[in-house]
């Protein structure tokens, strides 16, 4: 593909992959290169001001595609969870602030001792069943992500499609939905079962690129590559998740500090490209 800007009409670009950019400078960056959506973290949207934000996002005429996140609802102490709670709340009030229907769920490690992945699931069912119906009424759904399983001790104890689509589809799609993301779930050789699974009962809410990079630079968490660097067969992945009936905007969601370092308008113009050389 020769231009490459040809194809962006379902990019989002997730805030976090240029970090150095203030929300104003996403915003703009954006709309001038020609890509419709963004996906914006908490921290920075509260510094800034969720409704300032809104307003930004209103006048570049972008799409918030997803709000990360809410979750961590692992917790067995009844104080903890209630504040957990009430923090999921107010994100679903943010979120429909800025007009996104995809609240980010990253569900919530061990708790300190706990060796019961089981039990620990069953406390995000609870949280889901409380928060479902308060989600639905303002328009949005909560997206539960699972985590490479590296994360499960201390970060997310659902760790494959199959595991969200388990606690997903015991409440109506409208208010529970799961979000793929190849940087975790590339690995799963049951991956495009559970992308159809997903497709066929509605609960795509959010698909999300990042590419697998080895060595792991020194803290994982900020270790995903920028598309095309990696191991992930990121077509293979956009072809199956379109096949699954998914039309929404594609957010790539890079935590990298090269990246950061790095001149924002240089970043987005690569990342465009690269997304017509390894997805498109």
């Amino acid at each position: 593909m020769n231009d490459p800007n040809a194809g962006l009409t379902r990019l989002s670009l997730n805030q976090e992959t240029i970090r150095q950019w203030s929300l104003p400078e996403l915003a703009a960056g954006c709309a001038k290169a020609g890509v419709p959506g963004v996906g914006l973290w908490r921290a920075p949207v509260q510094e800034y001001g969720v409704e300032r934000a809104a307003r930004v996002m209103r006048d570049t005429g972008l799409t918030v595609t997803s709000l990360c996140r809410g979750g961590f609802c692992t917790a067995l102490e009844p104080a903890a969870r209630s504040v957990a709670l009430a923090d999921n709340r107010r994100a679903i009030d943010e979120a429909a602030t800025l007009a996104t229907d995809t609240l980010v769920l990253v569900s919530g490690g061990l708790p300190p001792g706990s060796r019961d992945l089981a039990g620990a699931r069953e406390r995000i069912a609870d949280a889901l069943a409380e928060l479902g119906p308060y989600a639905a009424s303002v328009g949005v759904r909560l997206a539960i992500e699972p985590l490479h399983p590296m994360f499960a001790a201390d970060r997310c104890v659902v760790s494959t499609l199959a595991q969200a689509l388990d606690l997903a589809e015991r409440f109506p799609a409208e208010q529970v939905g799961v979000v793929i993301d190849t940087y975790h779930l590339w690995w799963d050789d049951t991956i495009a079962a559970g992308i159809a699974r997903a497709g066929t009962g509605g609960r795509i809410a959010a698909f999300q690129l990042a590419d697998w990079i080895t060595p792991l630079p020194a803290g994982v968490l900020l270790g995903r590559g920028q598309l095309g660097d990696g191991s992930v067969d990121l077509r293979w992945f956009r072809e199956r998740v379109d096949a699954a009936g998914w039309t929404g905007l594609v957010e790539v969601e890079i935590f990298n500090e090269a990246l950061w370092a790095r001149d924002g308008g240089e970043v987005l113009a690569e990342v465009a490209r690269r997304y017509a050389e390894h997805v498109l």
